[in-house]
């Protein structure tokens, strides 16, 4: 079984450790833009249904986008009434660019986030977030259009809603049901990678976020909800849907031109069948083959069409040769993207000069195919050439898709690859400071990554008024958005202290100073409250 990474990569999945008394396990962040009458209520329910039914330490987190109204007012007054409640406010519009700028700086390992109407039953969030916190998945989204999810809402939304996902699937290749349901979760070490991938800052920062992660190979996972429109809700769906097709465009090109370094975030398997290696037979061998057959039936066709037009203007070995230098051109870009996963425009140039060569021996079996049917009769049919043809490239196909995996594109060694900070076990001198990395443009590779996390450790339990170890501090500047301003004094949060870590205690799963061993929350503890 393989458990060896690319460098970039997020380490494999375990459930969370114990984090220090106080911080909480799950951030719940509520994106706002004039809501002073929906947000007390909302906070009040929010807050009830955790203390009642969430067994960690948690935090509500509000995120005022640029409010003109009293929103500002509520949320200071609320953060000032309930301790597990936090206030920001950042200057620009933009549910995006709220979600990004809190989470980026949050300290909590799970990361959500839901509308302020509650459109969603508050029990769906405690599946959202489980195995987000048992290592089990690295996304959660609250699907409205599962089988057993129950909503209602007016046959235009359900319409506008349908009809997006369904394009989303056919255009992007996406299988996540629900893209757009305001009930999401992720964990911390994957926002950390996979948010500064994500261009968005609007509505569609949902969307680009879950294409994205399904296409690293991200496991996402759906929970039904239960979920009742809000007729009051201030969305502009005209504008909201086009900004979004905007996105599907966009995000597209990139996916099709390779633009996108998702090997980055990229997660080794655990003990997953498809894992494991097979005696004597190649990685990869069943996909490829099916891959390379798709394409070299399709490449077939287009050859056979281009020998047909080209014939009416010249000789049969003039329009054989024609014809195979553009498929045989277009067979090896295919070849490339689709069978081998070759991906960005590295290398293209050899790829092609190496399949040129390919297809100079391809084009030395077909020419002596027709060279040897010409001998054989002075007047041949044109069927007959082109069975001839068929025949001759059979033999050419097989002889180039070996060439191909052994030549033009060859399988990287085991050894070959370069090892990371948490696969490896040599001690090393070297520090690296845990802080979040700076918003990344395409195809820049991100700072270091922080240890993989302990296995199998008890999280915390929830204290009556948890006092938070960290503060949300100058992480915001690491993103290239407004600087959100906290409303609690900076002086009852302590600065963030960063410790550094070894390579090796991180490789050997060792618990450092920054993880201090708490209680786990048992079945039989009392709760003061009912007392």
């Amino acid at each position: 079984m393989r458990t060896d990474s690319s460098p970039g990569t997020l380490p494999a999945r375990e459930h969370l450790p114990a984090a220090p008394a106080g911080t909480p396990v799950l951030d719940v962040v509520i994106p706002v833009y004039n809501e002073e009458t929906d947000l007390q209520p909302c906070v009040l329910r929010l807050h009830e249904h955790l203390k009642r039914t969430f067994p960690y330490a948690f935090r509500i987190t509000i995120a005022d986008n640029a409010s003109t109204d009293t929103t500002p007012q509520v949320s200071r007054r609320l953060e000032a009434e309930l301790p597990e409640v936090r206030a920001c406010r950042l200057e620009q519009k933009g549910r995006g660019r709220a979600l990004r700028a809190v989470w980026s700086a949050s300290d909590a390992p799970v990361l959500a986030y839901m509308d302020v109407d509650l459109s969603t039953d508050l029990n769906a969030l405690l599946p959202l977030v489980a195995p987000l916190i048992s290592g089990h998945s690295d996304l959660a989204i609250g699907s409205r259009l599962a089988h057993s999810s129950r909503v209602v809402r007016g046959p235009k939304r359900e319409f506008i809603s349908r009809a997006y996902n369904l394009i989303l699937r056919g255009s992007l290749q996406a299988r996540f049901s629900d893209a757009q349901c305001g009930f999401k979760a992720i964990r911390r070490d994957v926002a950390r990678v996979l948010l500064p991938l994500v261009e968005d800052t609007g509505w569609f920062f949902d969307t680009e976020m879950l294409v994205i992660a399904e296409r690293a190979g991200l496991r996402i996972h759906e929970v039904p909800v239960d979920w009742v429109d809000d007729p009051d809700s201030t969305v502009h769906i005209v504008k909201t849907a086009a900004e979004d097709l905007k996105g599907v465009w966009r995000v597209g090109k990139a996916l099709a031109a390779g633009s996108l370094p998702l090997d980055r975030i990229t997660r080794p398997f655990g003990d997953d069948p498809r894992d494991r290696e097979i005696q004597d037979v190649p990685k990869g061998l069943a996909r490829q083959l099916v891959g390379f057959c798709v394409v070299g039936g399709l490449s077939t066709l287009f050859y056979l069409l281009l020998y047909s037009v080209f014939r009416q203007f010249g000789g049969s070995q003039l329009a054989n040769a024609l014809a195979l230098l553009v498929s045989a051109v277009a067979n090896t870009a295919a070849n490339r993207r689709l069978t081998f996963g070759v991906r960005g425009r590295g290398g293209a140039v050899r790829h092609q000069a190496q399949g040129l060569v390919v297809f100079g021996i391809g084009l030395a079996l077909t020419s002596g195919s027709l060279a040897a049917l010409n001998t054989a009769t002075s007047h041949p049919a044109h069927s007959t050439e082109l069975a001839v043809l068929i025949a001759a490239n059979l033999a050419a196909t097989v002889l180039r898709f070996l060439l191909f995996r052994a030549w033009v594109f060859p399988d990287r060694n085991e050894d070959d690859r370069p090892s990371t900070v948490a696969a490896s076990h040599s001690p090393s001198p070297a520090t690296y400071a845990t802080v979040p990395p700076a918003q990344q443009p395409y195809g820049q590779q991100p700072p270091a990554l922080q240890p993989p996390l302990q296995a199998h450790l008890p999280l915390p339990q929830r204290s009556p008024a948890p006092t938070y170890a960290t503060g949300l501090q100058n992480s915001y500047q690491t993103t290239r958005f407004e600087t959100p301003r906290f409303e609690t004094p900076r002086s009852e949060t302590p600065p963030l202290q960063t410790s550094p870590f070894r390579a090796g205690e991180a490789a050997d799963r060792t618990p450092g100073d920054s993880t201090v061993p708490s209680q786990p929350v048992r079945p039989t503890d009392t709760d003061p409250r009912n007392s």
